[in-house]
């Protein structure tokens, strides 16, 4: 069966021009004068660019099947992660490169869902927040200040976060994946 722009929907995967792009938002439109079209915001699995493209409704298009699976972090091996499949036990490498800077909050054991797109791994996704040891920070001192301040913490994957004045060394803390923020304590 022939797929066209009419069946697009949020988290389909298209193929345009030999790039692989994951649908996010659509819109099916239908003005008063016109052939109707369908607006869609598509983001490039690879790089991660998001754009805006429209299609003419009824458009041809190759639809592609990306497997998502949920996978544990095990290990790292040079310039690789190493994966396990925690239904087959089966390893898999995933390169640095596709990790990129979440690295600095993944700990052995985390469950992460990893996309493939014919064998080939094509994103790592980790949880929205993990909890992290502060395994070095100053002592935080009050001052003359209008706010809450914040002082730099380093935690156990070697990352340096922003925490408030009263988180101490040892303490478990809850960190953002997106963006590296600090989310609150945890006991």
């Amino acid at each position: 069966m022939a797929q066209t722009s009419n069946d697009i929907k949020n988290g389909s995967v298209i193929n345009l021009d030999g790039k692989l792009w994951a649908v996010i938002k659509f819109q099916h439109v239908k003005p008063g004068k016109g052939p109707a079209f369908v607006r869609t915001t598509i983001k490039d699995v690879l790089s991660g660019k998001i754009v805006e493209r429209t299609f003419n409704a009824g458009m041809k298009m190759d639809f592609e099947t990306v497997d998502n699976r949920t996978m544990q972090y095990s290990y790292r091996d040079g310039d690789a992660f190493v994966f396990m499949d925690m239904s087959t036990y089966e390893q898999v490498n995933i390169p640095a490169a596709l990790v990129g800077e979440q690295e600095n909050y993944l700990l052995e054991g985390t469950d992460c869902i990893i996309s493939f797109h014919d064998g080939t791994p094509l994103s790592v996704e980790l949880p929205a927040s993990v909890i992290l040891t502060v395994t070095h920070t100053e002592p935080g001192v009050q001052g003359n200040r209008s706010n809450a301040g914040t002082k730099p913490a380093t935690v156990e994957t070697g990352a340096e976060i922003q925490v408030p004045l009263f988180v101490g060394e040892g303490e478990k803390v809850k960190v953002d994946t997106r963006d590296g923020s600090y989310l609150g304590r945890e006991n």
